[in-house]
């Protein structure tokens, strides 16, 4: 009963994630979506295009680091991936995951713990493919957006095609090649300068 009581108050405590900000609006809205959404959206990517990762992965083992990878927010809050991220905001991160994950029973915190942490290196198939899929909708509603992040944050075309094809390409190429075609009709239209 004990594991039960600890994985509500974790829940409860996660709820903050849901008033996270982000930096991109979700396609046809007006507001900025939250991080939770995004955690959301990118599992639900995830499991649509798990057949299209150049190596073999773990699908239940991807969408728990997209379910958790974010979770650091709720202490840090979101930066957009375009900007240096700071020590101190590795830092906020990493504590809030710590203070998070503490609430949960030993077995479960040291699980999350150690797939935030692979998530964070992406070094393996699973923590490739789940850092391709988390850049995808960011790109995606700023292509149906007409580019509000982009324009806001003075993002060139240049660094948004390089950090971009580097993180999705490594974990799968037909990925890439389809965001490419829609970044490179976005430029096209004038949405990404």
């Amino acid at each position: 009963m004990s594991d039960i009581k600890q994985i509500l108050s974790f829940v409860v405590e996660v709820e903050k994630l849901k008033s996270v900000l982000r930096k991109t609006k979700p396609v046809g809205h007006s507001r900025y979506e939250n991080s939770a959404e995004h955690s959301w959206h990118v599992s639900l990517m995830a499991l649509l295009l798990k057949d299209h990762a150049d190596e073999e992965i773990d699908i239940n083992r991807v969408i728990k680091m997209l379910l958790i990878h974010d979770l650091g927010e709720i202490e840090a809050g979101d930066t957009i991936i375009y900007a240096s991220e700071t020590l101190e905001t590795k830092r906020q991160e990493s504590q809030g995951i710590h203070k998070l994950f503490a609430f949960l029973p030993a077995k479960m915190e040291a699980e999350f713990s150690s797939l935030w942490l692979e998530f964070e290196t992406g070094v393996t198939n699973d923590a490739k493919f789940a850092k391709a899929i988390d850049r995808v909708p960011p790109l995606l509603h700023n292509i149906h957006g007409e580019g509000h992040s982009w324009k806001l944050h003075n993002i060139p075309k240049e660094k948004v095609f390089s950090l971009n094809k580097e993180r999705i390409q490594d974990a799968s190429h037909a990925l890439w090649e389809a965001v490419k075609t829609e970044l490179d009709k976005a430029v096209d239209a004038g949405v990404l300068s």
